[in-house]
């Protein structure tokens, strides 16, 4: 097993590795769906969270083990990148591989635990959720920063932002990093990094306003192009789900 293990964790690599071999019948499961496994674990009293990928198909594994970064390692260097230009995110422990001669097996990425009080999901699904309005434009300005310093972050939806609330002080955290571009981004790549966040014209054009405020760009621009791109996002994402839900149909008759 490949490992590599933070600086500030090094003592700790042997616990460490441990949780990755007891992974299925110890930790407590926070999340268990059909792609990844979330588990937490106590590190000589700190909690720190393990991600488990689900194994890829054939032709992933022969690509993770001799062309490309698996999904962990991407977390792994992604979180030191963030945390290099002061984003928000899970101080990252260390991250495991399993692979033998002929391909890429599996791959475990560990952080610390992050005790938040909502995510961005809140905000779309409760419009009467406390604070809402200045939660959605401090999210709106960390998203702001996160394209000033040239992050362009792909999996930038409701769920993959973690929430802390401390008497009025709102800090985020980016979770989910495996998929991450770094550069100067264009007007068009800013606004479509945006459209996945929420369906709610309301929201998009909070949001485009205090985007307009922090940019000096025409709030009505933001606003169109936006809510374009939202538009059309929910469009193909709900179609998508339609012939999906078709096809599942047929299959479970035959």
């Amino acid at each position: 097993m490949k490992t590599v293990v933070s600086e500030a964790y090094q003592s700790k690599k042997a616990t460490l590795l441990n949780f990755i071999t007891n992974f299925k019948s110890q930790g407590h499961k926070i999340y268990g769906g059909d792609r990844n496994t979330l588990k937490t674990f106590d590190l000589e009293g700190e909690k720190v969270t393990v991600k488990a990928f689900k194994t890829p198909n054939v032709v992933n594994r022969i690509v993770y083990n001799y062309f490309r970064k698996n999904k962990a390692q991407r977390s792994f260097e992604h979180a030191h990148i963030l945390l290099s230009l002061n984003i928000g995110t899970p101080f990252p422990v260390a991250y495991m591989q399993n692979s033998n001669a002929l391909s890429f097996l599996d791959s475990y990425y560990i952080c610390k635990h992050i005790n938040y009080d909502l995510t961005y999901r809140e905000l779309v699904e409760q419009p009467d959720f406390p604070q809402h309005e200045a939660i959605l434009r401090a999210f709106t300005a960390f998203t702001f920063k996160l394209h000033e310093s040239g992050v362009f972050f792909k999996d930038h939806s409701p769920g993959n932002t973690l929430i802390t609330i401390n008497n009025g002080d709102y800090k985020f955290y980016l979770v989910d990093l495996n998929r991450m571009t770094f550069g100067k981004l264009s007007f068009q790549d800013r606004m479509e990094n945006m459209k996945r966040l929420t369906p709610k014209k309301e929201m998009v054009a909070i949001m485009a306003n205090e985007y307009a405020k922090l940019s000096g760009e025409l709030e009505g621009r933001i606003f169109k192009t936006l809510w374009e791109l939202t538009s059309d996002f929910q469009m193909k994402f709900y179609r998508k789900r339609r012939l999906k839900k078709r096809f599942l149909f047929w299959q479970n008759r035959e």
